[in-house]
């Protein structure tokens, strides 16, 4: 008697219709949670800049937003790499308590003058409002690990309104080098289902405007890959010394309240000396700015200081924002340097910054299609690559593991960033000790 064997067909029709459905729902939940945020961050960014010396609140704001992590938010304080780190081992579903915290956190920070962003809060709503489906829907390790990538696509895509770098954000963001193509159907579904549901709530995303796109020549390549070398090394400088601050905050300061009550002192204190109140909150005037007219060559490092300040010290927000500001107005500043169009350097900026602070080459090409149109395609892609491959084995995600080295000195697979330093220095150590037992 011969076995009957069904079709592949019909168990991938299985899983298309099974994804289709978990995929929406996820969609649903995130775009909602991004448009009822992105309307908060809205009146809060337009209420500050009314009222300009609330900045002087702002230590204030952050010991309450710190005492609040402390009390309550504990299990969910390390953000997205506590949903990175799920992915890779899942261990217990996010707790809901972190949508509440973190979309919290995020508007007190912008109400009073914080320099962050707002990707990661999306992320993490999308992520912790996916992971709820798990039991809900049954779900084993290995389907939750896609649910929770779909999550991440869904928040990515539906705060920026770029549906196709959204879904290849949560699949290419876990580890440097590699994606897992078994979670494309989910994420492409929850990325462009979420931002139509951002739309359909009546969300606007920013228009960013190039008047002018080199054409693709020996010199204009030349150029991006030199500007891509110097994107990747700010990403690089962004992505360290936020950690760096981060780490020496958590070992001088025991309670963590105080930690953003010091921060929110120095940044007040900073904009306050030099009138910097263009390098708090998003900054997204200043970014269409830079599409449009020159600006000042030093915006870019005072939007990273006081950035790196922010989030090193512990207030809630993204970074990818802020490095869009970064990319952008530096950029816009290099563009006569090398004999570009400012706006068009300005957006390749845009997204190369990102993308070596990211480790996200690829979603940040097809960003930089779906904001700019195909015209900036070539030569985005140049810088991005470029950017990626010089920033080197760091990133904004201390959970990525590493997927493939981006060069001849491997990596152990599956490596966290956060490791790599101790992992290179007991290698050296090992060299050393073995150099010694030579000689004698």
């Amino acid at each position: 008697m011969t076995n009957f064997r069904r079709p592949e067909q019909l168990e991938l029709l299985s899983y298309i219709g099974k994804w289709l459905v978990i995929s929406s729902v996820v969609a649903f939940l995130a775009g909602s949670a991004s448009a009822f945020f992105l309307f908060g961050l809205d009146w809060a960014t337009k209420w500050r800049e009314a009222h300009c010396q609330v900045i002087w609140l702002l230590p204030l704001a952050g010991f309450v937003v710190g005492w609040i992590y402390h009390r309550l938010g504990k299990s969910v304080d390390s953000g997205n790499n506590l949903i990175i780190d799920e992915i890779h081992d899942p261990k217990k579903v996010v707790p809901l308590r972190m949508v509440p915290l973190v979309l919290g956190g995020t508007v007190i920070s912008h109400l009073f003058g914080a320099s962050v962003g707002r990707e990661g809060t999306a992320v993490q709503m999308g992520g912790a409002l996916a992971d709820q489906l798990t039991h809900l829907f049954r779900l084993k390790h290995e389907d939750r690990r896609i649910l929770l990538m779909a999550g991440i696509s869904a928040g990515f895509a539906s705060v920026f309104g770029t549906p196709l770098a959204g879904a290849i954000f949560g699949l290419e963001v876990l580890a440097i080098g590699r994606m897992r193509y078994d979670a494309l159907f989910p994420c492409t579904v929850a990325a462009i289902v979420a931002d139509q549901v951002g739309l359909a709530w009546g969300v606007h995303h920013t228009h960013y405007g190039i008047t002018e796109v080199a054409p693709v020549a020996f010199w204009s390549v030349v150029a991006i890959i030199a500007a891509g070398i110097v994107f990747g090394l700010v990403g690089l400088v962004f992505a360290t010394a936020t950690h760096m601050l981060n780490a020496l905050m958590k070992r001088w300061i025991a309670y963590p309240p105080l930690r953003p009550l010091l921060g929110g002192i120095v940044v007040a204190t900073a904009v306050w000396a030099v009138d910097g109140y263009r390098y708090i909150g998003m900054g997204i005037p200043t970014i269409v700015q830079s599409f449009q007219a020159p600006v000042a060559p030093w915006d870019f490092l005072g939007k990273l200081v006081l950035t790196v300040v922010s989030l090193g010290t512990g207030f809630k927000g993204g970074e990818v924002t802020p490095l869009f500001y970064i990319g952008a107005t530096l950029g816009n500043a290099m563009a006569p340097l090398l004999h570009l169009p400012f706006s068009m350097l300005a957006a390749i900026g845009f997204v190369a910054v990102f993308a070596g602070a990211a480790n996200t080459p690829v979603a940040t090409i097809v960003m930089a299609v779906e904001l700019f149109g195909p015209a900036i395609g070539p030569l985005a892609a140049i810088a991005c690559v470029a950017s990626y491959l010089v920033s080197g084995h760091t990133g904004i995600y201390h959970a990525q593991r590493v997927g493939h080295s981006k060069h001849r000195q491997a990596l152990p697979e599956e490596l966290r960033i956060a490791d790599i330093a101790q992992f290179r220095r007991k290698q050296a150590q090992e060299k050393k000790d073995a150099a010694s037992v030579e000689k004698k």
